[in-house]
């Protein structure tokens, strides 16, 4: 009994491993290990690259898309554009954004716009655009001294003080009723625009930010950047931008922006141009 039970022991000793076997099953594991990674290293970083090079392009495009929406309902005459603005220094985007706009009356029977006098309601031929409180109505807005909703004095919440803009008060289905404001020139095609409060793109490659500011009020010199009022971060990591702006792209009546902006990371950098028309036609 006691030699079977020895044989027995002695037969499950011999089919474990010995120390030299299980040294040699590590190495065979790490070389086949190492020859694994070698091959996935290359696919793996490639796709960590392209996942990176996408979100680049991804935040370049939606703040390029997003200042694109914007222009495209300034109020005519209103974009300018300050700073260096050479792709390095700081670049300044300014305009101010309309919510709609309609025709006024201009002869009678109705109630007509004067402006041989204060006025103080018209009626509006057409839809209705729609109103919200604090908006401003301007009228025939050429950009020049005598004629610019930015001629308001510092920083005022809506630009009455501007000779050719009134805050909004009411309006019934045909009627809007504004502050008494003597309209120093007529449109000739008789329009006006709701006018909301001027917005600014302030991009700073030195910083590698690009910021959206409003709230800020209407101000004659453009602000660089806006001080007070409210800014949202739109992209980081910005290592170039700029703004430019063309007036006469045709005939005074369409203008340009055209815009750069390029995101670097891990030493690589993505840069994307777009361009947005603006009506200029008051």
């Amino acid at each position: 009994m006691m030699i079977e039970m020895m044989r027995t022991l002695h037969s499950s000793r011999q089919q474990g491993f010995t120390l030299v076997e299980m040294i040699m099953v590590i190495i065979i594991t790490g070389i086949i290990g190492g020859m694994v990674a070698i091959f996935i290293r290359a696919p793996v970083q490639g796709y960590v690259d392209s996942a990176r090079r996408a979100e680049m392009t991804d935040i370049a495009d939606s703040a390029l898309r997003r200042i694109g929406r914007d222009l495209r309902l300034a109020l005519p005459n209103s974009v300018r554009v300050s700073g260096a603005c050479n792709g390095v220094a700081a670049c300044y985007l300014e305009f101010i954004p309309t919510s709609g706009g309609g025709r006024y009356r201009v002869d009678t029977p109705g109630n007509m716009l004067d402006f041989t006098i204060s006025d103080s309601s018209f009626d509006v031929i057409g839809p209705m655009p729609v109103f919200a409180a604090g908006d401003s109505i301007v009228v025939y807005n050429l950009g020049i001294t005598g004629a610019s909703a930015y001629d308001n004095g510092a920083g005022a919440a809506n630009c009455a003080a501007s000779p050719n803009c009134t805050t909004y008060s009411s309006n019934t289905a045909t009627t809007v009723t504004i502050a008494g404001k003597q309209f120093p020139f007529d449109s000739p095609a008789h329009r006006f625009q709701v006018a909301q409060s001027p917005v600014t793109y302030a991009c700073d490659a030195a910083n590698g930010t690009l910021r959206r500011h409003w709230n800020y009020g209407f101000l004659a010199g453009q602000p660089a950047p806006p001080a007070g009022g409210t800014s949202a971060l739109l992209a980081t990591n910005v290592s170039s931008c700029s703004f430019i702006y063309d007036a006469n792209v045709v005939a005074q009546r369409s203008g340009l922006v055209t815009m750069n902006l390029g995101i670097t990371e891990s030493s690589e950098t993505v840069t994307l141009y777009s361009s947005a028309h603006v009506s200029n036609v008051p």
